[in-house]
């Protein structure tokens, strides 16, 4: 394995809160390096105080095509093909119907949520065929399947997700999986309590549900490929 001391590499998106920073604990508890990126300057450095230096995290506004071949650049040099890619850096609409929702706020929606994934896809997934193995998760979503009310470019987002990601599955060699993931329900994270305040009371934590969900994600096997599948339910 090309990765350094022979450790497994995860690259993983939107580290700074949310499930991506505690997905950061698990995978580093479980002695992966983890190659992650956010966009705040401010939450990289943090999160790099609060870690050993073994692991990368950079800035990086998955958005901008050429800021993410930049930093595959670096990490591919460095680290060597990654066995792990989780896409999950998104964000959420303001609730608002469709038609008050500015062309602003849906490009930058579909930017970050979907252009995101492809630029991720596009700087390491060839890489990873070299070398013929590895897997990829595409964070998603129930309304990623279902449509909501007031979050219409959110769903849109995520629906593109899980058809990027059928496609994608039949373009790969077959050593190498994709799938798309709904977290599972809703979970406590500023996402949720923007957009459906509601249930912030019985979803659980970031914490707890990477307890289960990580141990589900390293799990999957190349007979999910193409799959929408859903994380366990956090008890």
């Amino acid at each position: 394995m090309s990765n350094v001391e022979n450790q497994k590499l995860v690259v993983i998106t939107g580290v700074t809160q949310g499930l991506g920073r505690a997905m950061v604990d698990r995978f580093s508890e479980l002695g992966w390096i983890v190659a992650g990126c956010g966009r705040s300057v401010e939450k990289i450095e943090q999160i790099k105080r609060e870690l050993s230096n073994k692991h990368d995290f950079q800035v990086v506004d998955v958005s901008n095509d050429q800021s993410v071949h930049t930093w595959s650049e670096t990490i591919l040099q460095r680290y060597g093909a990654p066995d792990l890619i989780i896409n999950n850096a998104s964000i959420i609409n303001k609730n608002a119907p469709i038609w008050e929702v500015t062309a602003k706020e849906w490009e930058t929606v579909m930017n970050i949520n979907v252009n995101g994934v492809v630029h991720v896809i596009r700087s390491f997934v060839p890489a990873m065929i070299k070398v013929n193995r590895g897997t990829i998760i595409n964070i998603s979503s129930d309304w990623g399947r279902n449509g909501e009310a007031m979050l219409a470019p959110y769903c849109a987002s995520k629906f593109a997700v899980e058809g990027l990601t059928q496609s994608l599955a039949l373009e790969l060699p077959k050593e190498i999986t994709v799938v798309a993931l709904d977290p599972g329900g809703g979970i406590n994270t500023a996402m949720l309590q923007s957009s459906a305040p509601e249930y912030v009371g019985e979803a659980p934590n970031p914490e707890s549900w990477s307890k289960v969900a990580v141990p589900y994600m390293l799990s999957l096997t190349s007979e999910y490929n193409g799959k929408s599948l859903t994380c366990p339910e956090v008890r």
